[in-house]
């Protein structure tokens, strides 16, 4: 959520980050500028009467130790139309506090000074590419079919178990998710991230927190009995650890890992670019969160850039990295890069991972507060990144390192896969 703060000092700024967004609903900023210059004077005349009373009632007293009850009454009635009227202006100003925060929620996040401006993906820019296409013959097969030429996914017994985009992973395809989840939290471990194993509902409070709500609730699956939501990524549940939390400035940054289901409802249309694992409901993920000093945050996306890439260029896949531009951004993100793994039997680029710097975004919902060193209390600014999510990586170490006798699997999975090859 946008700082009010940024409307009284700069609405140009806010107004050109909107446009770089290419989020049309403008007219809230000058509704929101409004609301605040009333309810800002509304509290001045708030202030004024109860600066007036307090006044009153210390001449009451005095009235009063001077036998002249008459001259206090006077001043009492004049007390009692002052609560009324400070009654009323405190509904008054409830009422548009209400209002403007509704409004807020509504806003995007603004973009960074580098995000490059644009609609759709074709207008991300991209920042380097690494790894070597992989020699595959011409007998080259998706990921679906060697799935079920090796008896590692069933997608039809997920359809009628559950429904569509809900996958049964089973003996070497179990095996092998089970082996990548283990791997990327060990890799995040030895960086210095603290793991943990969060709930896999939140309530609206935290979905709120984070920026889910009420931008994607139509996007999350929800628990209405109990007014849960079925988290969407773990960055939802562990970035809510720090909520209504003053952190010391020498704890700073935080490290945070941790596994998760997660769970998506924007699954659903077809063709073969969401066919197999490339899109579906249900998948896991490994996430990084860290929450850092606003002097400090875009050094720490820098290092969380780099951390995924070389988990990338260890599992030996080809992959690129982008700048994503402000239309194809997410609303509570100020920068993201977004990795990209080449599938080379599809033959087409599948995205791994979003590493993105939410500034202050999240953390003025959440509350997330730090001492500097002269005592003053800051926001700190939350990031986050997939390290990395499943499927795709899947998908692409399947179909990239197929081969007559089997499936060549990255050395660095041998010790947790505990063989070198599916087959």
């Amino acid at each position: 959520m946008l700082p009010i703060h940024l409307f009284r000092q700069n609405k140009e700024l806010i107004l050109d980050g909107l446009k770089k967004k290419n989020f049309r609903d403008t007219d809230l900023v000058e509704k929101i500028v409004n609301i605040d210059e009333r309810r800002r004077a509304l509290q001045v005349e708030n202030d004024a009467l109860a600066s007036s009373q307090n006044a009153a009632a210390k001449s009451i007293g005095q009235l009063m130790a001077k036998g002249d009850k008459e001259g206090a009454e006077l001043l009492k009635e004049k007390v009692g139309l002052h609560k009324e009227q400070a009654k009323d202006i405190a509904q008054k100003l409830s009422d548009l506090e209400t209002e403007m925060q509704d409004m807020l929620v509504r806003l995007p996040n603004l973009p960074h000074s580098s995000v490059p401006a644009g609609k759709t993906p074709e207008d991300n820019e991209v920042v380097r590419e690494g790894g070597s296409m992989p020699d595959l013959t011409a007998q080259k097969l998706p990921h679906w079919e060697l799935a079920d030429k090796y008896k590692l996914i069933d997608f039809e017994l997920g359809n009628k178990i559950t429904g569509s985009g809900f996958p049964v992973f089973m003996g070497q395809g179990a095996r092998l998710q089970r082996a990548l989840i283990n791997y990327f939290l060990d890799y995040n471990m030895a960086a210095g991230y603290k793991e943990f194993c969060p709930p896999f509902m939140v309530n609206e409070a935290s979905a709120y927190g984070t920026g889910q709500l009420p931008d994607k609730e139509g996007q999350m699956y929800h628990a209405v009995a109990d007014n849960f939501y079925l988290i969407p990524t773990a960055e939802v549940p562990i970035t809510n650890l720090y909520r209504d939390t003053i952190i010391q400035e020498s704890e700073l940054p935080v490290k945070m890992t941790a596994y998760s289901p997660c769970f998506r409802r924007e699954a659903g249309s077809y063709g073969k670019d969401v066919r197999g694992l490339n899109r579906v409901h249900q998948f896991d993920k490994v996430e990084i969160v860290q929450l850092a000093t606003p002097t400090g945050s875009y050094d720490v996306l820098d290092g969380m850039v780099k951390h995924v890439e070389v988990l990338l260029q260890s599992l030996g896949l080809q992959y690129r990295i982008l700048r994503l531009c402000g239309g194809d951004m997410s609303f509570a993100s100020a920068l993201t890069y977004d990795f990209e793994v080449y599938s080379a039997a599809q033959e087409r680029w599948l995205e791994v991972s979003s590493v993105s710097n939410f500034e202050t975004f999240q953390t003025n919902r959440m509350k997330i507060r730090y001492k500097d060193g002269s005592g003053k209390t800051q926001l700190v600014h939350s990031l986050n990144g997939s390290s990395l999510a499943l499927p795709r990586i899947m998908a692409c170490l399947l179909e990239n390192n197929q081969t007559p006798e089997g499936i060549k699997l990255p050395q660095v999975l041998w010790s947790y896969f505990g063989k070198e090859m599916i087959g």
